[in-house]
């Protein structure tokens, strides 16, 4: 026969919940929320920093990713691979939410070399960061796929990939002209072991088969002679 619990045994049970309830509400009530607004892929794809940390490239700002802050001063910086850097200081009210209207200006870039190096990155999760030689130049999505791919010069270069909550990888490049190189691997949540990637090259000639290189070999990644 079920048993029913007594008043006083209701109480233990509701007081606890409620109290959570009471905390979650007044947790909501005191962070401000802070939502981006941009005209076109450009700034929608751009990368955006709070207060100096990266938070996600802007179109993925909302729902979960929501940006919530403290009362108080916060710095927005956003960036684009050849664009200038938007800034914009806001004051976070409790409870209120602000929109960033971000619009990205063109900024002056010098002539590309002749010949060019192409880097392709495949790494999961697909929203992470991209730096070259320690700037932002786009997300990872950016540079996967048939037909897209990162164009830089020959020669050494460092490619950093960083995501809130998730190891940062970094490793060296050297390609050749006209070579691929591809970088493959999946960010590790912070705490978890470190994986090996897969970073791959190939030039434009036929018989030049690609190289595989693990982490331990990424300095290194052009092909053997």
């Amino acid at each position: 026969m079920k048993k029913a619990l007594r008043p006083s045994l209701w109480a233990m049970f509701l007081i606890p919940t409620l109290l959570l309830s009471l905390t979650a509400y007044a947790g909501n009530d005191v962070m401000g929320e802070i939502q981006f607004e941009g005209k076109s892929d450009i700034e929608k794809t751009s990368g955006v920093w709070v207060d100096g940390e990266y938070v996600g490239y802007l179109k993925e700002l909302k729902g979960s990713k929501t940006v919530l802050l403290l009362p108080g001063d916060h710095e927005i910086l956003v960036r684009q691979d050849g664009y200038k850097d938007f800034k914009e200081k806001v004051i976070v009210q409790p409870g209120q939410k602000q929109v960033v209207i971000v619009s990205m200006e063109k900024a002056a870039t010098g002539q590309l070399p002749d010949v060019l190096a192409t880097v392709k990155i495949e790494v999961i999760p697909s929203r992470a960061a991209v730096f070259l030689d320690g700037l932002f130049v786009g997300h990872v999505g950016e540079f996967k796929g048939p037909g897209r791919g990162m164009l830089v010069a020959p020669g050494t270069h460092q490619i950093k990939i960083a995501l809130p909550g998730y190891q940062t990888f970094e490793t060296d490049i050297n390609p050749l002209a006209n070579q691929k190189v591809q970088i493959k691997t999946d960010l590790v949540k912070n705490g978890a072991p470190l994986a090996k990637p897969l970073i791959t090259t190939e030039t434009s000639d036929a018989g030049q088969a690609p190289v595989a290189r693990d982490s331990a070999q990424a300095g290194q990644a052009n092909p053997e002679k």
